[in-house]
């Protein structure tokens, strides 16, 4: 899909197979193609699956890729820690201006789970090094 759209491979950083594969689908220096408005200054992780037998958004992660995302995002927040772990629907614009994301506002259902509640105890506070991880990974991507 993302080959149709003009793009050079897939957007995402990473990609978690059903049975918890993960492969690295594009270096994380590399800008993404994953999160229009967010690209240049996130990682994007994509999971195989997110929608069920009809075609519908739905949270149809196995237990395989339940463990490898939480141990990849655990990683991740290691080398760029206090990062914010959330999904493409958090990144909404908040249309009704209440402050509030809300589900009839997503520009995307996926990933098809509340990531940011999921993932809360791996959150911490902005940091002074977090920054300067963060613009020199926005500097090496090009800043785009």
């Amino acid at each position: 899909m993302h080959r149709r759209r003009g793009f050079n491979g897939t957007g995402y950083h990473y990609y978690i197979r059903k049975y918890g594969t993960v492969h690295l689908t594009r270096p994380v220096e590399r800008i993404g193609a994953h999160a229009k408005g967010f690209n240049a200054s996130s990682i994007g992780i994509c999971y195989e699956g997110g929608l069920d037998c009809r075609g519908r958004p739905a949270d149809t992660r196995t237990p395989e890729q339940r463990a490898t995302l939480r141990l990849l995002i655990h990683q991740l927040l290691e080398v760029f820690p206090g990062c914010r772990v959330c999904g493409h629907r958090d990144l909404s614009p908040d249309r009704n201006g209440n402050g509030e994301i809300e589900p009839e506002e997503w520009m995307k259902a996926c990933p098809c789970f509340d990531a940011e509640q999921e993932f809360k105890e791996f959150a911490a506070e902005d940091t002074e090094e977090t920054q300067s991880k963060l613009n020199y990974l926005q500097n090496k991507k090009g800043g785009k």
